[in-house]
């Protein structure tokens, strides 16, 4: 035989085994590649014998039935069936992906595979080990749904409160692992970064950036779990706060499994809060229980709600209940409850009016002074609340930086002082630089001042770039409290209501009862009297604008708090704050605060009515209106500057 005729019979041999048993590859996607042939068994042995970590999870799924192969390129996958779609793990890569059932064809076992399989023992689950709740907690970093479900079994099963708030934060996607340690942390925004708690001992673990975090997903039926394992943990907790959220949690989501819990946690309860959240939730699970008395039963306890979610059940109870005893019944609540929803929403329209009033009233007060005592059109009064947002970022960066997190909350107090003082010193040089040339020529004072907020808002563009700025609410600014069903108070607008007022009030205290504001009430009465009189008109002017700009400055450091910090900021409040002064009245404290809450509960009573845009337009009209018929606006000055 010819040494060529050996080398060709020897290259078809090897190639008739590879392609006969491709299972037999060391490496695992060699291994893998075996499971798309239509002969699983050589496969399957393969990977019984494999020491790669990744072979017995395959088999696993493959015993389960969910192991597939795409379709599209042959891969290997596990998938999990989430709604018409299926939640699909590489095998190889960890990577996750959404598939149509239609793109993947189940990898099925013959009776001989599974036989093989079986009598190895390699598809069995892994022996359980006993967790501590650190360990526990460490296991939710699985890609997998279905053992993320079983480590959110572990924690309800080990009893420790302090499972509460780690559920809570992955229901709610705040729920991160750290890249650098693989730790499991609770993230909260803070500025452009994170703030991050250990999930397994509670302990600060200082701000990073969000690049350095993986999240930890969950897909509805896992909120689910996640709830429920909430609500039965907190019911079962020694504080009757506890008890009240977690049974409030369990409003609509209760069950067949947590009906006997809430009823036993019902009979033992005497904290009334706790039991009255607790019969809520009961009810909400009995309302389409197959008895009727315990229907109606629910219905009564249900009646007395505010809660939306309340209403959406009776909504749909209605709809779905046959007896008309019941119905009626679930008819009478149902218009009960849409009543008091529809007084909580005036009510909530007027403390939004409020809010919006105060925002108002602390982007008008500086301009007040500018525009109504001083009697100087000034278009870059939105630069100076600009400004004064800006120091309150700044002051944000630095405490990050440099000070240690334990005093960060602390930024906001130092960030108005800051603010002032911007502000007060840009109107400083604003004035002495180009205002006090132009007392007599209002018209090219509007065109200086644009000019200058025009130049304002580039240096700011050059210095902390065209993007926005997110400056983080202090924790004792986060959150708020239900007044009532519906009616939730958050405390930064809260703060900067009382801000308002007290900003308000020290200027009336500085113009009324001090020699400064005696003077520069003087010099805007009568200039050239005040100079005969010995008042230094010149310093009284670059104070005074000075202070107007400072307030305004005040005004950015809390409009940060309730939005994010842009160049254009300014721009989107000088017009309404022109208008509350001028509606208001030209000069007058009174007319501008009575202007600004005026303003601000008209606006938020017509945008349900009329949509934001539209309701702004009507405002504007009825405005321009009232001018025609009251020039000076609703409280105007007296005296003889006003009367020439």
């Amino acid at each position: 035989m010819s040494p060529l005729r050996v080398l060709f019979l020897l290259f078809v041999v090897v190639a008739a085994s590879y392609i006969a048993a491709p299972a037999h590859a060391d490496d695992l996607p060699g291994l893998l590649s075996g499971l798309a042939q239509s002969e699983l068994k050589p496969a399957v042995e393969a990977l019984i014998a494999s020491d790669d970590p990744k072979a017995k999870p395959v088999l696993r799924a493959l015993a389960a039935g969910t192991l597939y192969k795409r379709l599209d390129n042959d891969a290997i996958v596990t998938g999990e069936p989430s709604g018409d779609m299926v939640i699909i793990t590489d095998v190889l890569t960890d990577e996750q992906e959404q598939l149509k059932p239609s793109e993947l064809e189940v990898i099925a076992l013959d009776d001989a595979t599974r036989a093989v399989l079986e009598n190895s023992g390699a598809a069995a689950p892994p022996v359980e080990e006993t967790l501590d709740f650190a360990g526990a907690v460490d296991k939710l970093k699985t890609d997998s749904f279905d053992d993320k479900a079983k480590a959110i079994q572990r924690l309800t099963e080990l009893g420790d409160p302090r499972a509460i708030p780690v559920l809570q934060a992955l229901a709610d996607g705040r729920l991160f692992v750290r890249k650098t340690d693989g730790a499991v942390i609770i993230g909260d925004r803070s500025g452009n970064d994170t703030r991050v708690t250990l999930a397994a001992t509670a302990e600060p673990a200082g701000i990073v950036a969000p690049g350095d975090l993986d999240a930890l997903f969950i897909n509805n039926n896992l909120r689910n779990i996640v709830a429920e394992a909430v609500g039965r943990m907190g019911l079962l907790n020694s504080d009757a706060a506890t008890r009240r959220r977690a049974a409030d949690t369990l409003i609509g989501s209760a069950n067949d499994q947590t009906l006997p819990l809430l009823r036993d946690a019902l009979a033992k309860e005497t904290d009334a809060g706790a039991k009255a959240a607790i019969s809520m939730a009961l009810a909400s699970a009995e309302i389409a229980d197959a008895d009727k008395a315990r229907r109606l039963a629910a219905i009564g306890v249900l009646s007395g709600s505010t809660d939306l979610r309340v209403r959406s059940m009776l909504q749909a109870r209605m709809a779905a209940e046959t007896d008309p005893e019941v119905k009626a019944a679930v008819k009478t609540a149902f218009d009960s409850a849409q009543r008091k929803l529809e007084v909580i929403g005036w009510a909530v329209n007027l403390f939004q009016g409020i809010s919006l009033g105060s925002v108002l009233l602390l982007a008008a007060i500086g301009l007040a002074i500018t525009f109504g005592v001083m009697g100087v059109i000034n278009m870059a009064h939105g630069e100076m609340i600009m400004l004064g947002a800006y120091s309150a970022y700044v002051v944000q960066e630095v405490f990050r930086a440099f000070l240690p997190p334990s005093v960060f909350d602390l930024y906001l107090i130092a960030a108005i002082p800051v603010g002032f003082v911007v502000a007060g010193i840009a109107g400083i040089i604003i004035e002495r630089g180009i205002i006090r040339f132009l007392y007599t020529r209002p018209l090219e004072t509007l065109l200086a001042t644009w000019g200058v907020s025009l130049m304002l808002q580039q240096l700011v563009r050059s210095i902390f770039g065209a993007p926005n700025k997110e400056v983080a609410n202090p924790n004792w600014m986060t959150g708020g409290f239900e007044l009532v069903g519906g009616f939730t108070v958050v405390w930064n607008r809260v703060v900067i209501i009382l801000l308002c007022f007290a900003v308000l009030g020290i200027i009336a205290l500085i113009m009324k009862r001090t020699l400064y504001g005696l003077q520069m009430r003087a010099v805007t009465q009568n200039r050239g009297m005040a100079s005969a009189m010995g008042i230094p008109t010149a310093r009284i002017d670059a104070l005074t604008f000075a202070l107007g700009s400072g307030i305004a400055g005040i005004a950015g450091v809390a409009l940060s708090q309730i939005g994010n910090v842009s160049p254009n900021l300014g721009t989107i409040y000088i017009v309404d704050s022109f208008l509350v002064v001028v509606f208001g009245g030209v000069g007058s404290l009174l007319g501008t605060l009575t202007g600004a809450m005026g303003l601000g509960i008209a606006n938020k009573i017509l945008e349900p009515m009329a949509g934001a845009v539209l309701g702004k337009v009507i405002i504007l009209v009825l405005i321009i209106l009232f001018i025609q018929k009251r020039r000076r606006g609703l409280f105007a000055l007296k005296g003889r500057s006003v009367e020439t």
